[in-house]
């Protein structure tokens, strides 16, 4: 680090020199703000991406004290166990997009890199960050954000995201050699925070932007941030990032979805990490590229000249010459530092494979199978149609009828007739006396990887029951509580003429607002169903306390972190046959 700082020496202090002016006037826009006492505010008016930089450093090196609330810690291990079980199983199972990137890392040979899942060997670490991000993100099983905090004004915009970036920050521990467990951590607090505020402050879906785009600037603002970039180092990297790589939704197109559906948010990680070290050795991207009027935050929503109340319009921002020239960014951006009102406390867990919006059908399911024996004694024959009510977006993408003759894995995943079919018919075969309550029926009825592999997406049952199932919008009165909920209800008429309703179902279990389930319990179900896919028992229980017990972890154990006999990995057979 001292040595990097002395070689670019002379290009850090022009730098400096030039945003001398620039940063005291945010540092003051900044102190204007005093509703918010455990965070930072950057005003539209201010250059957010300098700033998001300056966070990132105070933050991740302790600025603001031992002030993050224990629940915070407990959460940020959660979340990050859990997308390390969904990846090596993934790698486990040989899906393809994780197994084709994680042979490309490793011909990337790096003495001072980062390592690949269940490898010592170090490689580039932008390979090891993607070949790890496409592993974790492969089944669509990891945590889930839906960018809505309504205590904060303007932190409603409603966009999605994943908490895919975690390798970024394991990748730099071992590059600097001088990161323990907590730091890192602590980073990938920083990491979640940055990609959770912007999800609530500019909606990427309604431009047909992939969503990863966020996770993509925090990732450079973190992995600068350990490796001890100047804040003006990562304002160019978060420049090059979004002027250079903006993934538009072109690929979750089509009824088939191709593997840049999965890999999308590893692709993206892995130009941000280039663009850190491109901007650490010098080079210089973009700066102030929140308020950059041909920047993807300001072209979609003008801050000068038109403007317009429909986002899905974009005639507005290719006619509006105005737009040119200085102007804000479209949004205030604060950010948590110290408490429990942080970005990943809204984040939500996904209890087995189900694509997101899916948890309110998949808890209807749940609560219809409680207490209704009529249900599980009438087996799939008995049942004649299942009606599911649901909100938009989840009607219009995972409810789309056209769905219910999935293809491909990747489509049954988005499938709500599919991934309801199979939970249901899990439940038919499955002893009602193990169906006792709430916890015991999401561990029971969990989807695994084997629920959508070659034999189930052609499984006779599933596609009969698919076909019984209808869906109806919910109209407005749903579509008002999302995304503070996931507003769904289910009713089930047997062959008897009776119907079973689950009731409405706002909260999941696994949702940041359900308090009712034993999530640490379901998520322990989950991690040994995962990790025992991939991993000889003997070996797994070593794994798995590493990463539960991270918080613990010296500079030298994250060196190991990912580290198991890749040559012990269960055998399976591949799942997409």
């Amino acid at each position: 680090q001292s040595l990097s700082c002395i070689t670019f020496a002379p290009a850090i202090m022009r730098v400096l020199a030039r945003h001398a002016f620039r940063r005291s006037n945010w540092t003051a826009s900044v102190r204007a703000f005093s509703a918010y006492p455990h965070a930072v505010v950057l005003p539209k008016d201010s250059n957010q991406a300098l700033g998001i930089g300056q966070y990132a450093i105070d933050f991740i090196n302790g600025k603001y004290g031992e002030t993050v609330d224990d629940k915070v810690w407990e959460r940020i291990e959660m979340f990050h166990t859990d997308s390390v079980m969904c990846g090596v199983s993934a790698l486990a199972m040989k899906t393809n997009a994780p197994t084709v990137l994680r042979n490309e890392a490793l011909t990337y040979k790096d003495s001072n890199g980062a390592t690949v899942f269940g490898s010592g060997e170090k490689v580039s670490p932008e390979k090891a960050v993607v070949a790890n991000a496409s592993a974790v993100r492969e089944w669509d099983s990891n945590g889930t954000v839906f960018g809505y905090n309504p205590s904060i004004p303007g932190h409603t915009a409603g966009e999605f995201g994943h908490n895919d970036f975690y390798p970024v920050v394991v990748a730099a521990a071992q590059v600097t050699g001088s990161i323990d467990g907590k730091k890192a951590l602590r980073a990938m607090i920083a990491s979640d925070e940055i990609r959770g505020r912007l999800a609530e402050v500019f909606s990427l879906k309604s431009y047909k932007i992939d969503h990863v785009v966020h996770g993509a600037i925090a990732s450079a603002a973190v992995y600068g941030a350990l490796l001890g970039a100047t804040p003006e180092q990562i304002e160019s990297a978060i420049g090059m990032a979004v002027a250079h790589y903006i993934p538009f939704r072109a690929i979750r197109a089509g009824r088939d979805l191709s593997d840049s559906k999965g890999s999308s948010a590893a692709i993206s990680t892995e130009a941000a990490v280039l663009s850190m070290r491109r901007a650490m050795a010098g080079f210089a991207g973009p700066k102030d590229i929140f308020r950059n009027p041909e920047s993807i935050f300001r072209f979609f929503e003008p801050t000068t000249g038109g403007t317009s109340s429909n986002k899905d319009i974009i005639d507005i921002t290719l006619g509006n010459k105005q737009r040119w020239g200085p102007g804000d960014a479209p949004f205030n951006l604060v950010l948590s530092h110290s408490g429990s009102d942080f970005a990943v406390m809204g984040m939500h867990f996904k209890l087995g494979l189900y694509e997101h919006q899916s948890a309110g059908a998949l808890q209807g399911v749940v609560n219809a199978v409680l207490g209704n024996p009529d249900l599980l004694a009438a087996g799939p024959s008995g049942v004649s149609g299942i009606e599911i009510t649901a909100y938009e977006p989840a009607y219009g993408i995972i409810g789309d009828p056209a769905k219910k003759n999935p293809q491909t894995r990747q489509s049954a995943d988005h499938s709500m007739a599919f991934i309801v079919s199979r939970m249901l018919l899990k439940a038919f075969k499955t002893d009602a006396a193990t169906l006792s309550d709430n916890n015991a029926a999401w561990k029971a009825l969990m989807l695994s990887p084997y629920d959508y592999g070659h034999e189930a997406l052609w499984d006779k049952d599933t596609r009969e029951m698919m076909q019984r199932i209808s869906f109806k919008h919910g109209g407005p009165e749903y579509d008002a509580k999302y995304p503070d909920g996931i507003p769904t209800s289910m009713d089930i008429t047997l062959s008897s003429g009776k119907t079973i309703s689950s009731g409405l179902v706002m909260y999941p279990s696994g949702h940041a607002r359900d308090t009712a389930a034993d999530l640490k319990g379901i998520l322990h179900h989950k991690a040994q169903l995962l990790g025992g896919i991939a991993i000889e028992q003997d070996e797994f229980a070593g794994f798995h306390s590493r990463l539960v017990n991270m918080i613990d972890a010296s500079s030298g154990d994250m060196q190991n972190i990912y580290t198991f006999d890749y040559n012990k990995l269960v055998s399976h057979p591949p799942i997409d046959g």
